[in-house]
């Protein structure tokens, strides 16, 4: 612990029910932080909860089924999906196999020492051309379906996170997140609709994170840290020595939510080793980004059970579809292919990056753990990204956020797409400058 956190006392325990009821497990760091109503509420059950099969008359269901299928029988009949009922509201094969995928890649980091990635542009870090850094392989914890909540996204797990622990109020009486700008935008989204107020403690100007200062700046009404890792838009990994600073430090007595949405991309240690560790640590994950799954809106909370079960008890019912929980199965059980795109996309990564260094008016190529780069230009930044989307080329201006001042966001494509960007860039660039 550094000498900053030492000289302050740590503050009281946000205060509790008296009671709960049996509609959640007494005990653990969840009954400290949750709502009272939220830890009193009797969930919705569903149809599903006592059986799921047999002659199945219990849910107001048409078992004649949908009139048309996304299916590549030639039968416009056959409805083996049955997509007639309600799908299984635990998704427990989605679970149990993101548990064997993320057990087995906290095994192969627990058993190597090391990891080694190339630098950027003026960075000395990883991703993009010159210089190496090295990152010592952590944490060994293993997670099981009672650990992993299955959403919409990860969005549905970020409202309710905040939904269940903060307190509306807006600041008289309410609770607070904490966000460390630039980050992802969701958090900042989701307190505002929820009324929970905002601390926000910026990143470095490289994009680390001030873990002493987060912690001087926490309060009993602090209730939600978000840690975006590898950020978004810095593309850059916390140390898990970082994380485990803030989970274990008696200054803090919420949770700590580290968001994972690229870190199939980054070679670092998922923070899911520390579930095990830490009673209030929770991890998002999300198949939209390495698993190439956008379209179909699925991803997860990986925590203590006390926190899983009272999402659970919190989401609507059935907010995960059969089509959405099939495709998840089959990209789960095809991680083999997943890992080859993500060589790619990181050999194209390598290569935009080395590029990008190439140009004159590029002044810095950041670090990337990620499936984008972040980048500065000289100047005129946002005319640069507008001119180049109208003409079908579309990545992100970033310049309006905390240091990222002429900025711009691009995601790794394909190699002719990402030829395209590099030749499109370059061109109208010299328009602008001239």
């Amino acid at each position: 612990m550094s000498s900053e956190e030492k000289k302050e006392s740590p503050p009281s325990a946000p205060s509790s029910p008296k009671t709960t009821s049996t509609a959640t497990t007494a005990g653990g760091r969840a009954s400290l932080l949750a709502r009272p109503n939220v830890l009193c509420l009797e969930p919705y059950r569903c149809a599903r909860d006592d059986y799921d099969t047999g002659v199945l008359l219990d849910a107001n269901e048409n078992a004649y089924g949908p009139t048309s299928l996304p299916t590549n029988s030639l039968n416009p009949y056959d409805n083996s999906m049955e997509l007639e009922r309600y799908p299984c509201p635990y998704q427990r094969e989605v679970k149990q196999l993101l548990c064997d995928y993320r057990n087995s890649k906290t095994m192969a980091a627990a058993a190597s020492t090391t990891t080694t990635t190339t630098g950027g542009k003026d960075d000395g870090g990883g991703g993009g051309g010159g210089g190496t850094t090295t990152t010592t392989a952590t944490g060994g914890g293993m997670i099981t379906p009672e650990n992993v909540f299955c959403g919409v996204g990860s969005d549905e797990a970020i409202d309710l996170l905040i939904r269940i622990f903060c307190r509306p109020g807006g600041g008289e009486g309410g609770d607070a997140i904490m966000i460390t700008p630039p980050t992802y935008g969701m958090y900042k989204v989701c307190a505002n609709v929820n009324d929970v107020s905002i601390q926000a403690v910026p990143l470095t100007e490289d994009f680390d994170l001030r873990v002493a200062e987060m912690l001087r700046a926490v309060t009993p009404s602090t209730k939600l840290i978000f840690v975006c890792s590898p950020g978004n838009p810095t593309s850059k990994s916390v140390p898990l020595s970082e994380i485990r600073r803030l989970a274990s430090s008696p200054l803090y007595r919420g949770l700590v939510v580290v968001d994972e949405a690229y870190v199939d991309f980054s070679g670092t240690p998922s923070a899911t080793s520390l579930v095990a560790e830490h009673d209030n640590v929770v991890v998002l994950q999300t198949l939209s980004k390495a698993f190439g799954l956008a379209g179909i809106r699925c991803g997860f909370a990986i925590g203590p059970p006390d926190v899983i079960r009272l999402m659970n008890n919190v989401k609507a019912p059935y907010n995960v579809s059969k089509l959405t929980s099939d495709a998840a199965i089959n990209a789960l059980r095809n991680t083999p292919t997943l890992e080859g795109h993500v060589s790619e996309i990181l050999e194209q990564r390598e290569v935009v990056a080395r590029e990008l260094e190439s140009f004159d008016f590029v002044l810095r190529v950041y670090h990337s753990d990620a499936n984008f780069l972040l980048f500065r230009v000289r100047q005129k930044a946002n005319e640069l990204y507008k001119i180049m989307a109208d003409r079908g080329v579309v990545s992100r201006f970033r310049g309006r956020e905390m240091h990222c001042d002429e900025c711009i966001r691009v995601t790794i494509g394909k190699p002719e797409e990402n030829r395209k960007f590099l030749d499109l860039l370059q061109s109208v660039y010299a328009e602008i400058a001239s």
